[in-house]
């Protein structure tokens, strides 16, 4: 048998590549876990974490300039961005301080604190030269944003939301360009923070959603709170300290304007890490966007030779979901299956959930109204707008709108895709009962509470089942109909 250095060699200690070790090292002490970068994660250091503590001081901001209609009177708001950005810096620096910890529990000698890049299939070299070979080798090398050529006008005005984390103030202004979902938690949260934002998109697209009746509630609910245009054509130049943005929205010539603003904000996106690890020298089949093609259930690459692919993709490198609960699961499949290789198990994935901490907040389970639309599944459809619906009115979060997909054949559940207060517990409830395979009927039989917010859930399962013709048409007026309604 051929003798390697080590058994595994794993690229990145990010989420997937800590994943990945842990997994690893219950079979074999003989391991490699390669990183030359900042240790800490994507999720702690400029991602997750960071993102909700900007967003929590921008949710209390907006909260306290919201109470009059209780009767509450708080006075005037002011914004220390200062202590803001202090209380950011601080909090994310304590958790990027909990994930070192974790990577200094590891073995000193399985940690070599380098860049590598692939000579072939089993070799990589080291930044000093040296080299290393590798029976089966874990890509989780990350991403990095996107910044598009364009952009570059804005000179040193142009920042990505990996920047604004370091800030020490907040700025007066920012034009922000991506409608997904950083620049959508970003943008919101900085306009909450009495920063004159803008936010720029393309496609008329808003976060994950691919409903067009929830894209357009959407669009219609940010609009209303910050100035934004979700497909426009834009200019971008530089004016002194200021960055000048002309613009004229796609769906209509005569919406055209121009504004100057202190920064540009890139999201328009992430790229993964694969640009400068030599993948040109393996055997692997690269996609359209230069990326290994792979299982996803296995996280095994495809190869040009026999198919036995000894490389294994995972995390934001593997561009399928990049978030951090299926980066974990990628690495732990990534590496159980490199450790045991050629030994190489396909292992089912979980029910897909996503979160976006905008307000409301936006959430989808399973499949979306894009997905079933497009694999031609035959599916029906339940709704409930929030808007009427009796927690959410108690509570003053009365917008949102929740649609709830099912087979039409068998009545199980398959997806849903929701804007509104709250997603992010009822989404949790919808991903674990798709996961359960349980049908329209079965998940009424569950108990819901009164009043709460999850009994606008069940008024959008009534209503699919209702379509699916499995029960009668709720009452017109519904209002969490109390027991037996």
């Amino acid at each position: 048998m051929t003798q390697y250095d080590v058994d595994v060699a794993i690229l990145g200690a990010g989420t997937s590549g800590m994943a990945a070790y842990r997994e690893v090292v219950k079979h074999t002490d003989r391991v490699a876990l390669i990183d030359g970068g900042p240790l800490g994660t994507t999720c702690a250091r400029v991602g997750c974490m960071p993102s909700k503590l900007l967003i929590a001081a921008a949710d209390a901001a907006h909260e306290a300039r919201h109470t009059d209609k209780f009767g509450v009177s708080t006075g005037e708001v002011t914004i220390d961005g200062v202590a803001v950005m202090d209380r950011v810096r601080r909090e994310r620096d304590r958790f990027v301080g909990f994930v070192n910890d974790a990577v200094d529990s590891f073995e000193d000698r399985h940690l070599i604190r380098q860049h590598a890049r692939f000579i072939d299939d089993t070799t990589l070299e080291l930044a000093d030269g040296s080299r290393l070979t590798a029976r089966t080798v874990i890509i989780a090398t990350g991403s990095r944003p996107i910044v598009p050529p364009p952009f570059k006008t804005a000179g040193d005005r142009l920042i990505v939301n990996d920047d604004v984390f370091d800030w020490q103030d907040l700025p007066r202004s920012a034009a922000v360009f991506g409608a997904g979902v950083i620049g959508l938690e970003l943008g919101q949260a900085l306009s909450r923070l009495g920063v004159r934002v803008h936010l720029f998109g393309l496609g008329n697209s808003v976060g994950p959603l691919s409903d067009p009746d929830l894209v357009a509630y959407a669009r219609d609910t940010f609009k209303s709170e910050f100035a934004a245009h979700f497909d426009a054509d834009t200019q971008i130049s530089r004016d002194g300290d200021k960055v000048v943005v002309r613009w004229t929205d796609k769906g209509n010539a005569a919406d055209t304007g121009e504004e100057r603003f202190d920064v540009l904000l890139a999201a328009t996106g992430r790229r993964p890490n694969l640009d400068t690890i030599g993948v040109e020298n393996t055997s692997l089949i690269l996609d359209e966007r230069g990326a290994p093609r792979h299982d996803h259930m296995s996280m095994r690459a495809d190869t040009a030779g026999d198919g036995l692919s000894s490389i294994f993709v995972t995390g934001d490198a593997a561009i399928e979901l990049p978030l951090l609960h299926e980066a974990a699961d990628e690495g732990r499949i990534a590496g159980e299956n490199a450790a045991r290789y050629p030994e190489v198990y396909r292992r089912a994935r979980r029910t897909g959930l996503g979160v976006v901490f905008s307000d409301p907040q936006i959430a989808i389970a399973g499949r979306g109204q894009g997905d079933l639309t497009k694999a031609g599944i035959d599916f029906a459809y339940g709704e409930v707008s929030f808007e009427d619906q009796g927690r959410a009115r108690v509570i003053g979060k009365d917008k949102g709108l929740l649609r709830v997909y099912a087979e039409r054949e068998t009545g199980i559940l398959l997806g849903a895709e929701m804007i509104g207060p709250a997603a992010e517990h009822i989404v949790h409830l919808l991903a674990w009962t798709i996961e359960s395979r349980l049908t329209v009927i079965e998940t009424l039989q569950r108990p819901f509470y009164h009043p709460v917010l999850e009994e606008g859930l069940r008024t959008a399962l009534r209503n699919l089942a209702a379509e699916l013709e499995f029960g009668p048409n709720p009452p017109l007026r519904c209002i969490d109909c109390g027991p037996g309604g």
